[in-house]
This record gives structure tokens, C-alpha cells and sequence, in this order.
């Protein structure tokens, strides 16, 4: 199936000479690494409408207007429902980048059981005009941290400031689980390293430190995924990468983009390629968890 999109020469990165056509075909030629981390979950879609010197918004309840190849799920919210799109096949990225979406943020559960995800994300927000080091170290000791209490961890440069730090889940518990077990990573994580670390979200309080993200791991909270294009100048991408990469004195968090990424994927493969097979019950990592506390 083909998808006309209207406008195709509309630049949505002016400066780049990028335009609604070419972020159309990244996403297109991606979709073989990007699909499998995105599939089957619900989307809220960042659209600019006006390229991205515009005013961008977030978009979550699907107009009756989207085609049927666009699939769509339920959800509940306070005081009502709303109808999500949800991405099963290349043609729907396409399409939506037709509606002027750069950025499609995907929840961490999937449409047939929302309230229990089988993600959990530690974003890790540096200060401005931190030295990108210091973002490396701190996804490298959530990394640790994660292993210490039988997890795996899985890293992304997000294409902006920081970096993720991923971890698959079986699909057991609840977000009313998942949400106090991932804050209690990032605490033990801030007391390990107070100088360097912080879950304090005033940037005023932070003195310099790196916020340890975890509001993204409750029901309805949407984070950025593999591969996922940033408004930004230069089209940066949100990147996964292989756990030693967090070595590399050159990695930045917009190091690669839509004109460099699939050059890097098609001669490295994705590096998250069997992230499913490392899904671990919470169960158990939350009984280490606690024994790390009360140390």
C-alpha cells in the first residue's frame, strides 16, 4: 500500500531543507528496526503543523478522519475515554507524518493489557551545558544497579539532552507497582551519588546534578522511542545503542540523525534486536531492591 500524503514538499525542518516528504521516507525505511519497539502501543502524537519554528502540540484522540489501516484502542481517562492511534504497520508512520507528526511518544504498556507495562524508563536529564560524561557515567550506574537487582539494561541517546536508560518487563504487574519500584531505583541511585545525582525537579535545586526521570513510568505516560525523530535542528534521532557504547568519549545525545541513523542501522543492525528475551518479573528485583535499602 502506498500513502499520499498532502503537502510533501512542506518543510517541517526549514533550516535542514528537510521536508514532510523526506521525514515520511525516514520513518518509512526505519520501520523495520523502529516497529518492533513501538507496535501495538498507544501513541500520542507531537505535530507541527508549521515545521518546527511553529507552535508544535500534542495530539492523543484520533479524528473519525484517520483511515481504518489505522489502528486505534480505547483508554481510559479522568471523566471519560479517549481513542489513541495505534502503530501495527509502516503505512500508519507514514500517514502520520502526513498529519504533521514528528514525534510519535509511545506508551510503555501495550493496547491489550494498559495498565501493566512491560518497559520501565529511567530518563536521565541533565543540566544545561553539562559535560555529556558525567550523562554517560550516570546511565552507566543505573545500568549497575539494574544488574545488582536482576534486571537488564538497555540505553538510548534521546536525540535531545540525555539519555534513557530502558528495562523489559514481563507483563505481570501494574503501573501502581512499577512507579514506586522505579523511584526507589532512582533514590538508591541519588544516595550513592548525591554529588552527581538528584531526583529533585526544580532545576533551581539541582545544583548542577542530573535529574533521574522517572514520572514516565505511570499509566498514560508516554516516552520517547527507538528511533523516534526530535524537533530539533538537524533532525536528531532518538538512538538505542550497545551498552559499551556508553564508553565512547564521542557519543552525544544528538549524535546521529535521519540522514546519518540508517547508515548505522543497516551495517550494525539495532542493538535492542532481542530486548524482549531479557523480560524479567518485578517480583523478585523489588525484594532485592529492598535489601539494598536496608543495608
Amino acid at each position: 500500500m502506498s500513502v499520499e500524503i498532502s503537502h510533501p514538499d512542506k518543510l517541517l525542518f526549514p533550516e535542514d531543507g528537510l521536508s514532510k516528504a523526506d521525514i515520511a521516507g525516514y520513518y518509512e525505511a526505519v520501520c523495520e528496526w523502529m516497529l518492533p519497539h513501538i507496535r501495538n502501543r498507544p501513541l500520542s502524537l507531537l505535530r507541527f503543523p508549521d515545521g518546527i519554528g511553529g507552535h508544535g502540540f500534542f495530539h492523543k484522540n484520533v479524528p473519525d478522519y484517520f483511515p481504518s489501516y489505522v489502528k486505534r484502542v480505547e483508554v481510559d481517562k479522568r471523566g471519560g475515554t479517549l481513542i489513541h492511534a495505534v502503530v501495527c504497520n509502516p503505512e500508519t508512520l507514514v500517514y502520520l507524518v502526513g498529519q504533521n507528526t514528528i514525534t510519535p511518544h509511545v506508551w510503555l504498556s501495550r493496547a491489550d493489557r494498559l495498565r501493566q507495562p512491560d518497559r520501565i524508563v529511567f530518563d536521565l536529564d541533565p543540566a544545561p551545558g553539562a559535560d555529556f560524561a558525567a550523562v554517560r557515567r550516570a546511565a552507566r550506574r543505573t545500568g549497575e544497579l539494574l544488574r545488582e537487582v536482576g534486571l537488564e539494561p538497555f540505553a538510548q541517546v534521546t536525540g535531545s539532552k540525555g539519555i534513557h536508560v530502558w528495562t523489559p518487563l514481563r507483563r505481570r504487574a501494574t503501573f501502581a507497582d512499577v512507579r514506586p519500584f522505579a523511584r526507589g531505583v532512582a533514590e538508591v541511585l541519588a544516595s550513592r551519588h548525591p554529588d552527581e545525582l538528584t531526583l529533585e525537579f526544580r532545576k533551581s535545586e539541582r545544583g548542577g546534578r542530573i535529574l533521574i526521570d522517572v514520572m514516565r513510568n505511570n499509566y498514560a505516560q508516554t516516552a520517547v522511542p527507538p528511533y523516534a525523530v526530535r524537533p530539533l535542528p538537524g533532525a536528531p534521532v532518538a538512538t538505542p545503542i550497545a551498552w559499551a557504547e556508553l564508553s565512547d568519549s564521542k557519543l552525544r545525545a544528538d549524535r546521529w540523525t535521519v540522514r546519518t541513523v540508517l547508515k548505522r542501522v543497516r551495517s550494525k543492525g539495532d542493538p535492542w534486536t532481542d530486548i524482549a528475551s531479557f523480560a524479567r518479573g518485578l517480583s523478585r528485583a523489588s525484594k532485592r531492591l529492598d535489601a539494598l535499602v536496608d543495608k
